[in-house]
């Protein structure tokens, strides 16, 4: 304690991050941003765009690199991915869209690097909301991502050309809608963990995800299943298995 105050006596810290190493999160107008969650749980933190403001999403982002050296801001609105560019414009920071994602990387800052491989399959481009966020996840933990797409079981001859790829990969993430079939056929062609990522893209009853939810969950191979949507979560997961990997070689 004494060394941190200390430093902000100095001005080597901030308040911010001052703040972050004694309590674990750093406080401000639009929340506590939990800056030791790495440290305590092995995964980043993210901020949810939903429900926040422009300036809210870009003051947490702020923070997040001032604590952490990164920001990951997922689900985000136009208006808020303008609002992060604009925060950031005058500062020495590395952003990076992915999606409805976006990270930023101080110019210190290090992404760990995992001897595994994710890979991140898709039914159809109608997925590739999740899936990217999943994506983005698993490599900002440090795993080599490996993107496979569009190969749904309509055309189940596009998955089959590209399956010696999945095989290759130590976790899948799988992403389907509709009524998400493909996770479970893919689970029976490869040996490696596969986590199924149910994705709200159908028509009429089941179509908002509950359909691919709950065929993935009665699906006849062994798979995980995360919640609709729920790309972080697959991401994080996956990214967990991939140090897991990178561990024992």
């Amino acid at each position: 304690m004494r060394e941190v105050l200390s430093a902000l006596a100095d001005g080597e810290i901030t308040v911010s991050e001052a703040e972050s190493r004694l309590a674990g999160y750093a406080t401000t107008d639009a929340g506590r941003f939990d800056a030791a969650r790495e440290d305590r749980r092995g995964l980043p933190e993210a901020i949810l765009g939903e429900g926040k403001s422009p300036d809210e999403a870009a003051d947490l982002a702020e923070t997040a690199v001032e604590t952490n050296g990164r920001a990951i801001v997922t689900r985000t609105t136009g208006a808020q991915r303008e609002a992060l560019w604009e925060a950031f414009d005058e500062a020495p920071a590395e952003l990076r869209e992915e999606g409805d994602a976006v990270v930023v990387h101080a110019p210190d800052f290090d992404v760990p690097d995992l001897e595994a491989t994710v890979a991140v399959v898709t039914a159809g481009t109608s997925d590739a909301g999740a899936a990217g966020e999943a994506a983005l996840i698993a490599r900002e933990m440090g795993a080599a991502v490996t993107r496979i797409d569009d190969v749904g079981v309509a055309g189940v001859h596009r998955l089959f050309d590209n399956v010696s790829e999945i095989r290759d990969a130590d976790v899948a993430v799988v992403a389907a809608g509709r009524e998400g079939a493909l996770p479970t056929l893919v689970a029976g062609l490869v040996d490696s963990p596969v986590i199924g990522l149910p994705v709200s893209v159908g028509y009429g009853h089941g179509g908002d995800g509950e359909a691919a939810l709950l065929g993935m969950l009665q699906s006849c191979t062994v798979l995980s299943v995360v919640n609709i949507d729920a790309g972080f979560v697959a991401g994080a997961q996956a990214g967990l298995i991939a140090r897991a990997v990178d561990g024992a070689r």
